[in-house]
């Protein structure tokens, strides 16, 4: 255990306008615009949820789009895009979890672009493409997790190539980021876990990263703490509101941290897993978390309170069997044959914690309490 923080020159910037307001006073908040796109998902539409947000926006004509399933795919976003071009649109609001606000921030981007196909063109066939602008855009969670209304980064499927990619860019930040913990009241329990497992994942993965800042550091910690007390109570009474915010307020901090620091090996390991098996991305990328945290506590608790802190979440981390619910979806040979995939120098080279021999061992390590073979 250290008890000083290496000084070395660092930053912190972060644009987007965070306000914790429920959606009847949002109207206020929002950048001017009177033609709304409103992007969120199904099942957003039928809890009422993007109902209300519709009545939130009197004198506003609201055109919505709620086909936007989980891992949204490139050529889905481009099509997307293409059909919306011949709208008149001054105004981005992504409602839902972290699929439909990276939806939204994507084609915040597109609608602002008048060629056609360009995700194809940048991530197919590797066009640099200058991001300049967008439209406004606002982001509003649903769930407790993603961080991805405080982030310049955009998830991009390309399921056809088999192959996942990160959009980043500063024009990615939302302008505006709304969060109302009671857009989270009416989740199940796995879809209150999996994305506060993807929060806590966040708040770990700037912890062992080589761009951590003593900002970053602050915000993960703070993260991990509200997590820590809040969750378990979120799942043993979901309708308890109060924790409900406190785990929104989580997944922001982790958010915000990750937002500088980007995410690192334990999201390398999830994205396979995720593409060929559909592993929900907060358990895929969570189960090697008690291995990594186990064995890295010393390198990243820099003083008693902050070894409690952890240790307190390692404990939270090993009850959830996070091993046993990965092997719902796939054999444990399926895992091994992933291995080669596991390793993306954009994410594993962030990684500045204890080294491992290879990607195998951390697995092998995360699965060995599931006593399946």
């Amino acid at each position: 255990m250290t008890d000083t923080v290496p000084l070395t020159a660092w930053s912190y910037h972060n644009p987007v306008r965070v306000v914790g307001a429920g959606l009847s006073t949002l109207a206020p908040q929002l950048p001017h615009g009177r033609r709304v796109l409103l992007v969120t998902s199904r099942g957003a539409a039928e809890r009422g949820i993007a109902r209300q947000l519709e009545a939130a926006l009197p004198g506003r004509t609201v055109a919505l789009l709620d086909d936007v399933v989980p891992n949204p795919d490139l050529r889905y976003l481009d099509e997307t895009a293409a059909r919306l071009r011949g709208t008149e649109i001054d105004l981005v609001i992504a409602l839902g979890g972290g699929s439909v606000l990276d939806a939204g921030k994507v084609l915040a981007l597109l609608l602002r672009r008048p060629e056609p196909d360009l995700l194809t063109q940048c991530f197919r066939n590797r066009r640099d493409v200058a991001w300049t602008e967008r439209l406004p855009l606002v982001a509003i969670p649903t769930t407790a997790g993603t961080g991805a209304e405080v982030t310049p980064f955009a998830t991009v499927w390309d399921h056809e190539r088999s192959a996942k990619h990160s959009l980043a860019t500063p024009f990615a930040y939302p302008d505006l980021a709304v969060l109302d913990a009671a857009l989270t009241l009416t989740l199940p329990p796995e879809h209150t876990l999996y994305p506060a497992l993807d929060a806590l994942s966040h708040a770990l993965e700037s912890l062992w990263n080589r761009s951590a800042t003593p900002v970053s550091r602050g915000l993960a910690l703070q993260a991990l703490a509200l997590a820590g007390r809040a969750l378990p109570e979120v799942l043993a009474q979901p309708g308890n509101l109060a924790r409900r915010a406190d785990m929104q307020h989580a997944s922001l901090l982790a958010g915000m941290a990750i937002s500088q620091t980007r995410t690192a090996v334990a999201h390398a390991i999830s994205y396979p897993l995720t593409l060929h098996h559909g592993v929900p991305h907060g358990l895929a990328c969570s189960f090697t978390l008690p291995t990594l945290l186990r064995t890295n506590l010393d390198r990243i608790a820099h003083n008693p309170s902050e070894r409690l802190l952890l240790e307190a979440v390692l404990a939270m981390l090993d009850t959830f069997g996070l091993g046993q619910r990965l092997l719902q979806y796939l054999q444990r040979d399926d895992v091994r044959r992933l291995h080669g995939e596991m390793f993306t120098a954009e994410r594993s080279n962030n990684y500045n914690g204890v080294p491992f021999a290879d990607v195998a061992e951390i697995i092998d390590s995360a699965l060995a309490q599931t006593g399946k073979d």
